[in-house]
């Protein structure tokens, strides 16, 4: 410990005089700036305008202009992420789209998927999982098959269509699609109780806990963010977005596969790139009984 501070100590001095030998500070800068490849200029996010998630409006009191300000700063400040939502989106937006399309639900919904998992198959400590971090037991009442060798909260098509499906559920039992969002992120029955315990009948209005008070303005500062990502500093080329998985070839698997690993050699690829394009295979086996699944395999 004496040491470590110490060296520290010597640190400091040799650093002040390496640049007391410089007659002008902009020799120093240019030395400084040397080593800072990514310079940045940190600005407040201007506020002074209308937003919406999914068409119906942000009202303009200070409590809320505070709270989506809070979450504008966060998302674009927070670099790596934000990049990488980016970068994703190339990869998974169109799909989600379409999907949500055919269901009559607003395309901002996509947006919950980044703030719910930031585009990839993540898990949460309460145990939600996947694109769109569904429960186990939603996910099965969604059409969604969970067991120990298959999780289709991990496949993010199907898992899409669940999410739309809950999604159509939400707007209709609440009545619009600020407080379906909302119930998306507490649950329904609870937020339906938050409504009739302070007898409000608006997300803006609520008192929430934390992460739910929160979340649509997370949702709607996220969205603001990718839809006009040079306006917050962020340039990524197309070239530099992940592409969609567009060339594979569907395997139907009609019996029971005893090793993926050998499934997996015998198609042509590494079991690592099964699990990489069929994440929702979760065990190293695959047991059929009167049912079929289908597996995505990169063309050649």
């Amino acid at each position: 410990m004496k040491l470590s501070f110490l060296g520290f100590i010597i640190g400091c001095v040799s650093c002040i005089f390496v640049l007391a030998s410089f007659d002008k500070v902009d020799e120093v800068r240019e030395i400084v700036s040397s080593y800072i490849p990514l310079p940045q200029t940190v600005k407040a996010v201007k506020t002074n305008k209308v937003f919406d998630f999914a068409g119906e409006a942000v009202p303009t009191t200070s409590d809320c202009r505070e709270r989506l300000d809070k979450q504008l700063l966060k998302n674009a400040y927070w670099h790596s992420s934000t990049v990488l939502y980016i970068k994703r989106a190339n990869r998974y937006f169109p799909m989600m789209d379409r999907i949500l399309a055919e269901r009559g639900i607003p395309s901002d919904f996509k947006y919950l998927a980044v703030a719910e998992s930031g585009l990839e198959n993540a898990r949460s400590h309460a145990g939600a999982q996947g694109f769109w971090q569904f429960m186990k037991a939603a996910g099965k009442q969604y059409g969604l098959e969970i067991y120990s060798e298959v999780d289709e909260r991990y496949h993010v098509e199907k898992s899409t269509h669940a999410a739309a499906k809950y999604i159509q559920y939400l707007y209709k039992r609440f009545g619009t699609w600020t407080d379906a969002a909302a119930a998306y992120n507490v649950g329904p029955t609870a937020y339906a109780r938050i409504l009739k315990k302070q007898q409000m009948d608006s997300y803006y209005d609520l008192n929430l806990n934390s992460e739910t008070a929160a979340y649509v303005f997370r949702v709607i500062a996220i969205k603001e963010i990718m839809q006009n990502p040079e306006q917050f500093g962020f340039y990524v080329d197309q070239e530099d977005k992940y592409p969609p998985f567009e060339n594979t070839y569907p395997v139907v698997i009609d019996k029971t596969v005893s090793s993926l690993g050998k499934f997996a050699k015998e198609n042509g690829v590494s079991y690592r790139i099964l699990k990489y394009y069929n994440p929702w295979l979760r065990e190293e086996k695959l047991t059929v009984k009167s049912n079929t699944y289908t597996v995505q395999i990169p063309s050649r």
